[in-house]
Parts: structure tokens; sequence; C-alpha cells
């Protein structure tokens, strides 16, 4: 994953065509930016029609820096006494050409798209975002994770126009966005096989049963399980370090539910973080570390960390695409979403964008990050309930909910989801 200050996704100017005589001024300006003949990019073919010609004033800045030292340069240094009129015709031209590039008929400029939540689901959104940016590069991204439960907080808030979940929205959450009469429409994108990891020098531990996890993790260890002989008696009688995911995150409250039972239920004397590079640091420096993440930091870090199969009564099972299409991979297999507001989704570039996340062609993004995407057909039926503006969730508010098998969202019978969910 990109660290975090690389999160900002932000665009590079739009085009139009200028014509006017500014002279070597213009000429200097022009080579600043990446002009030539007069010409500054141009919307791509098949792009969204963009809303404005600029990125605000940081066009206008940059442009008008660069009047500045060419004037002073032909003036050949800042003195007072070598103002003269002949720069005034310059300046006049040169500042025309800022107003043409940030007027541009008068149109305002594109909105920037607010992305917040999993940091499970960052990677992908990012990555959706930067092919989207290909063809649309007038369209701005502002894409962070504070975990599932801080991006409801902003999306219920208003503060962001999407919302990425590693596990279903609560019904506390959804009386938030209710109270703010926010709407959304609940989108499931890929699955994750969630994954146990431990230091990648470790030697005793390959595979780990649910009740040893659960064991290691549950409230009443804390304090009392510390050595990795107290889990398995064939294990070194070495101190457990441990890492995971903090409170605000999806992956912890699916973790705990699907491990010890209850949701949020765990040990509280561990090293939390939302961020999931801490925690893959975290293992990745201690030999005797064991944490849990998304799988697609495993695969962006396998070789910092080794990762351990999880028997949850049929064996031990690694984590892949294959495991969690025949849904193998239990109780760890879940269903990644974005949620997008429903009043984001009037505007163009929103709904561009969320479409673009339900082509098949972008299933290769979902497999290139770690993820399992979804089926065609799958992606069919999410497509047609966002052009319906189908609201609300599936799920029921219960959170996070366990045995949701991949092929669940190739039919749009909702009821048929439903009952599958009580049984």
């Amino acid at each position: 994953m990109a660290p975090r200050t690389h999160r900002r996704l932000m665009t590079r100017t739009s085009h139009a065509r200028l014509d006017t005589q500014t002279g070597n001024i213009f000429g200097i300006v022009a080579g600043r930016v990446g002009l030539r003949e007069g010409v500054i990019p141009r919307d791509r073919k098949g792009s969204i029609p963009e809303r404005g010609c600029m990125e605000g004033g940081s066009m206008k800045t940059l442009l008008l820096t660069d009047i500045h030292d060419a004037l002073r340069s032909r003036r050949g240094g800042n003195s007072s006494q070598q103002k003269d009129r002949r720069g005034r015709k310059p300046i006049l031209l040169a500042l025309a050409v800022v107003g043409a590039l940030t007027a541009c008929s008068g149109e305002k400029p594109p909105q920037t798209i607010r992305i917040d939540g999993s940091s499970t689901v960052f990677p992908l959104s990012k990555a959706m975002a930067e092919e989207f940016r290909k063809a649309n590069p007038a369209v701005q991204f502002a894409i962070d994770f504070s975990g599932t439960a801080g991006g409801f907080r902003k999306f219920c808030a208003g503060e962001v126009d999407i919302a990425d979940a590693s596990r279903p929205i609560k019904s506390a959450e959804s009386e938030q966005c209710k109270a703010r009469q926010i709407e959304y429409i609940e989108v499931p994108v890929a699955f994750d096989s969630l994954s146990v990891v431990v230091n990648a020098k470790n030697t005793f531990v390959d595979c780990l049963t649910v009740k040893e996890l659960k064991t290691m993790w549950e409230p009443a260890a804390e304090g009392r399980i510390g050595d990795w002989q107290q889990i398995r008696a064939s294990f070194p009688a070495q101190p457990i370090a441990l890492f995971g995911p903090g409170k605000d995150s999806g992956t912890f409250d699916y973790f705990t539910l699907a491990i010890v039972g209850t949701e949020g239920g765990s040990r509280r004397d561990f090293t939390a973080s939302e961020d999931d590079m801490v925690i893959e640091s975290g293992v990745a420096a201690d030999p005797n570390a064991l944490g849990y993440f998304g799988y697609a930091y495993y695969q962006a870090n396998k070789d910092k960390v080794k990762l351990a199969a999880v028997d949850g009564g049929h064996g031990c099972i690694t984590p892949s695409a294959q495991t969690v299409a025949d849904a193998t991979y239990v109780p760890l297999s879940r269903p990644l979403f974005i949620y997008v507001n429903v009043a984001a989704a009037a505007r163009p570039e929103v709904k561009a964008f969320a479409r673009f996340y339900l082509r098949p062609e972008s299933t290769q993004y979902v497999t290139r990050i770690g993820y399992v995407p979804l089926s065609t057909a799958a992606l069919g039926m999410q497509a047609s309930r966002f052009e319906k503006g189908v609201t609300g969730s599936l799920f029921g508010g219960h959170g996070s909910v366990l045995g949701v098998k991949l092929d669940w969202f190739d039919t749009d019978d909702e009821e048929k989801i439903k009952a599958q969910l009580v049984q």
C-alpha cells in the first residue's frame, strides 16, 4: 500500500485552445506548463465533460509567478528605476492568458470525489481511481482511510461522497445517516480472504485452528496468554507479540466475530492500528509476532511476512481466490463494499466512477490488488441496483455477517439473500 503521504490523488490541467499574442512571456509560461503551439491539453475522447478548465487557483499562481520571473529577466532585475512602458503590454497580455485559462467560458472547476473508510478497500479504490483518471484526467480524487467505522462517521456527516467498508453498515451508523438526511447505495465490489500472518522467519507456525486463534485473541487472554507454548504444546516457549487493527476497523469487527464469537470482543494488550502497514511492519520486525489484515497487504509484502493457513473445522486452508470461490476458507472470507451517497451519485463524475468500479473489465484491478472479483452476473446485478438508485442495506444493519458466499450476489432477489443471512 502507498504510504499516507501518497494517498491524495489530484488531477492535472484540463484542456482548451488559446489563441493570443503574448510574445516571449507567453512562450516562457507555455514552456513552464508544457504547452506547445498555443495549445493546452484538451478533453480526451470518451472522457467525462469537464465542469472547468483549470484546477482552481493553483495554475493561476504558477502562471503569475512565471510572468513575474519573466519580466524580471527581461528588465535585468527588480530595480524600480528599470520600470518602463515596454513591460506593460506583456503584463496585460499575460494576464489575459491567465484569465482565459481560469475562466474557460465561466464554467466551474470539477468537484473532487472524496472517499474514506476501510484500509482494506483503500488500495482497491486507489487503483480504480488511478485507472479511471487515465480517461478522465479532469476528475479529482481525495482518498484516505480511517477504518470502516471512521469512514462511516465521515460519510454520515456528509464529509465524503463514498465510504469504503470491509463490513456492512450497522444500524446505529445508518441512523446517523438518516438523521442527516443522507441516503446511500450499498455496492458489494469484491471478496477478501482475511489473512493471518507471522514473521517470515517463523519456522513453527504453518497452520492455526480457529480455537487456537480464539485462545490467543479473546478478552480472557489479556494478561494471561503471552507465550506461544500456551497456544500449542509443541510451540516454543517464546513470547507472542500481537499486532492487529484498531476498533474503528471493519477488519477488527469481522475478525473478532468470526474468531472470538462476539463483534468487538478482543484482548486489548496488543499493538493496534487502522493502518495495515503498521501491522505489517510490526510483524515483519519481530520473530515472535502474529497479526491479521486483508489479503492485499500480504500479497504486497509476502517477502516480509509468512501466511498461516486456518483450520475452521475442515483442515488447514490457505486463503486464495479458489478457496474464497469454493467457500472452503472459513470463517475468514468476507465481502467488501463501497457506499455511495445518493446526492453525490447525481454528479456525473461520481456516477461514472461507480459505473467504472462495476464494469466487468475492471475486475483485473481487483485481482491485481489481491482480492476476488464478483462474477460478471453479480456485477450486472449490482450495476442495475445502482442505476435504479436502490437505497439501504441488504444486511439488516447487523454489521459483520459470517458465511456470505461469493455467488450470493449473482441474483437480484433480495429476499433470497436475506433468507440466506437468517440461515
